[in-house]
């Protein structure tokens, strides 16, 4: 597709989308005489604090609707002026009309929640005006005084229950004398009194044991509270039970059956008893994840801390848990059942990224075993194969290739620690794991390089609590081959890059130790208002270096010091990524994010002779689908970099993606995200907007990278900026999402002319400066828009 008509197609999409917006406000012209349509609700007379909980009380139906969505639902609708009669399309949002009952309903659940709120003699009255079939909605309050507690007291007979109340009750409650009553903190009240109970042996409590009373004086404007825990009928005390001693896990096979099988069946220790119909499952890794230890009181927190151990384990489709009481004591006999997933699944990804000049895809595939050794351990074998044409100059989808990669690794997953010194085996935050993994990955850009790296390691994860998660590699094993063609090599050689040829065009041998932290990974599918972290940090070759002086490890003829005739590398690398996520109300979210790196190179990474620097892999790149999305991955920078300083024509294209990468890097995002309607093709279909920054950069001024190295006096100019909108498509499982990014500010010119978004509105200006751009970086064409299609969020 040629750019000028990629542009009217983007161009005509935002005159259609103005159409829809503008469409809404002519909305009434489809309603009878006696309808009208909601234009604007108030709420006022609320105390601010409370005037957002209190708007949640005003029936949905009659609050405004969304422009956007009332002119969706208009457009497939409506006919000859009128809606339409009978079947209803499923797309945007109908119009909210004018109901008086609703509006008295939200008059009486406004006043009722004051109440509950602590203003007892609140009063809400309702006003409703009626102007050119558009209707307006004030609701007013009179709040009045608020009233505050002057005593809490309590009545509990239970001597036991008393006393556990009376250690705990300081870690839960929300009543203390001088605050204002709040039904909520009542409420709070009785759910911490009731899980506490629960949770220290309390088996057969039910709320309804707690009654709380509420007496109010009107003329003083205070009320005491009283919380009484009645006994049971008939009884003296609460029963009290425990853990009994055996413990019966029933392990279904996959279709649920257990008739007509016989089972695996054997105790671990005398606590545990199985039996398992699936002939799948080693018994003593499963007890590991059952907390109802024998003698100890029935515990709600220990039940649903087994409950998720045994979900984390990846293994299990369904489980319930379900007691008996022992008729001679006070026990509890435990059964749990359990019907595992299927041992084997897989599972294909793909996406496609494209522009007028170069497309291609990447396709992959997941297999899963999810448990191979009967311990809940998980293989994963994974492939992906990527490839991209180059289209310039042709009208062919499919032109030649320009680079194509295929990779391929395995995962060992074993729910525990492997580790030479003693840790708990129960362990009560989240399942630990450790991982072995092997990857191989072949890269070839025809005509210009080629690449083999082969990796291996083991890798640490556990949980330090449901928030934060620690990771640590302390065993990373990387072979590289890297080599160019030698054709090119000689030519670049010839021309004076010799930089690239010491980067690219090496073997090498590292021996590395990862560790990462991550803060809030769980909250990321949610609309709270919280931040997200993750920070890694990459050390490689210290251990080398070290033992190089006492081993007298050999040098070659560059200086560098060789292991088995390789070199190895010797360098820190970190890099942040971190995000704010603020819920904008319904499924509304504005994220910030904001993601800097530097990797730092010494010691035997440097040799004894020129500066050499680490290999293409060690280094960062900017743009691509999650970065600054105007750009397509590894074409921005570094610096202030232009690749029209690559002499030759030849090299320029050859060095494609392999000359624009940086030890310094600095990527932000601001994007907006909505929800457009509920239902898309039996998907919701939901929207972004979002604006991108960033670059990366070189640590040291080099011939071969003008403008590329770092300096704070020149860090606004070097700064690149995109923005663009897009499209999500989420079908629960997975979202399908397209974006669409446009350059606002390249940094690779100089002055004003980095602001190219001002040749983006201009048919003739676009092809004069792309003609230009084509004239001095060719075979590099312009392109002022990027498309990216992948599935999942970019952050």
């Amino acid at each position: 597709m040629k750019a000028y008509s990629t542009f009217r197609i983007f161009f005509a999409a935002s005159i259609l989308f103005l159409t829809v917006i503008l469409g809404g406000c002519s909305a009434t012209r489809y309603l009878n005489e006696d309808q009208a349509l909601v234009k604007n609700v108030k709420l006022e007379g609320v105390d601010k604090e409370l005037k957002e909980a209190a708007s949640l009380y005003i029936q949905k139906d009659i609050q405004p609707n969304s422009r956007f969505n009332l002119a969706l639902y208009n457009m497939f609708n409506t006919k000859d002026g009128k809606y339409r009669t009978g079947r209803v399309r499923n797309v945007g949002e109908a119009p909210h009309l004018l109901d008086s009952s609703l509006v008295d309903i939200s008059t009486r659940e406004i006043q009722k929640f004051l109440v509950y709120k602590g203003y007892f003699n609140a009063r809400v009255k309702s006003e409703i005006e009626v102007k050119n079939k558009k209707a307006y909605i004030s609701f007013t309050a009179e709040q009045g005084p608020a009233f505050n507690i002057r005593n809490f007291t309590y009545d509990i007979p239970d001597t036991s229950v008393r006393a556990l109340y009376e250690k705990n009750r300081a870690g839960f409650t929300r009543i203390r004398s001088g605050n204002r009553y709040d039904a909520d903190s009542v409420m709070y009240e009785i759910n911490g009194t009731y899980d506490i109970l629960k949770d220290n042996g309390y088996y057969d409590f039910v709320k309804q044991y707690i009654h709380v009373n509420v007496d109010s004086n009107l003329s003083s404007g205070r009320v005491d509270v009283k919380m009484n825990i009645y006994n049971p009928p008939g009884k003296a005390a609460h029963p009290k039970y425990y853990f009994n001693k055996k413990t019966v896990m029933e392990i279904r096979n996959s279709s649920g059956r257990v008739r007509g099988v016989v089972p695996d069946s054997g105790w671990v220790g005398d606590k545990f008893f199985f039996r398992d119909y699936s002939h799948r499952f080693r018994f003593k890794p499963l007890s590991r994840y059952m907390f109802m230890d024998y003698g100890a009181p029935y515990s709600v927190k220990k039940e649903n801390l087994t409950y998720d151990r045994l979900y984390e384990l990846n293994v299990f489709r369904s489980l319930k848990i379900e007691y008996e009481k022992d008729p001679d004591s006070s026990s509890l006999n435990v059964r749990i059942e359990t019907t595992p997933l299927k041992r084997m699944s897989n599972r294909v990804e793909g996406e496609y990224t494209f522009n007028s000049g170069r497309n291609g895809f990447n396709l992959g595939n997941t297999y899963t075993n999810r448990n191979l050794f009967g311990g809940a351990e998980q293989l994963d074998i994974k492939f992906r194969y990527g490839i991209l044409f180059d289209t310039q100059g042709g009208r062919k989808i499919w032109g030649n290739v320009f680079n194509r990669e295929f990779q391929i690794g395995a995962n060992l997953i074993i729910p525990r620690l492997l580790v030479p010194f003693g840790i708990p085996s129960k362990i009560s935050t989240a399942i630990p794991h450790t991982t072995f993994s092997s990857s191989m990955q072949v890269f070839d850009q025809p005509g210009a390089f080629r690449n083999r790296l082969f990796i291996n390691s083991i890798t640490y994860d556990w949980m330090q609590d449901r928030n934060k998660l620690h990771s640590l590699t302390p065993v990373n094993i990387e072979y590289r081959d890297g080599r160019l063609d030698p054709e090119f090599r000689d030519s670049i050689r010839q021309l004076g890059y010799e930089a690239y040829i010491r980067t690219n065009d090496r073997r090498y041998f590292n021996l590395g130790s990862i560790y990462s932290f991550t803060y809030n990974a769980n909250k990321l599918n949610s609309y709270d208002n919280f931040f997200y972290f993750r920070g890694l940090a990459d050390l490689g070759g210290n251990t080398l270096g070290i033992l190089a002086n006492v081993l007298k490890l050999k040098k070659d003829t560059a200086g560098f010091r060789t292991l088995a005739g390789l070199k190895y590398l010797q360098y820190a690398k970190t890099e942040i990524d971190f995000r704010f996520y603020k819920h904008m109300g319904g499924e509304r979210q504005l994220v910030a994010r904001i993601n800097p790196g530097v990797v730092y190179a010494y010691g035997n990474t440097y040799g004894s002779t020129d500066s050499v620097g680490l290999p293409y892999e060690r280094n960062f790149y900017a743009g691509g689908f999650s970065g600054v999305r105007a750009w397509q991955a590894r074409t921005l920078g570094p610096g202030n970099y232009n690749r029209r300083d690559i002499q030759s024509e030849e090299a320029r294209k050859n060095l494609t993606y392999l000359d624009q990468y940086g030890e310094i890097k600095l990527e932000g995002n601001i994007e907006y995200r909505f929800k457009i309607m509920n239902n898309f093709l039996g998907a919701k279909l939901k929207g972004a907007t979002f604006t991108d920054f960033g670059n990366v950069w070189r640590l040291h001024r080099t011939k071969d990278f003008r403008g590329g190295e770092f300096r704070f006096d020149k860090f606004l100019d070097q700064l690149a900026l995109g923005a663009g909108a897009g499209l999500r498509i989420d079908v629960q499982y997975f979202v399908f999402r397209l974006d669409v990014g446009a350059k606002i500010k390249d940094p690779q010119f100089t002055g004003s002319d980095q602001w190219v978004v001002k040749h983006l509105f201009s048919r003739s200006e676009r092809s004069d400066f792309k003609a230009e751009y084509l004239r001095t970086n060719a075979p590099d064409r312009y392109r002022f828009l990027q498309y990216n299609f992948g599935i999942g969020l970019p952050f």
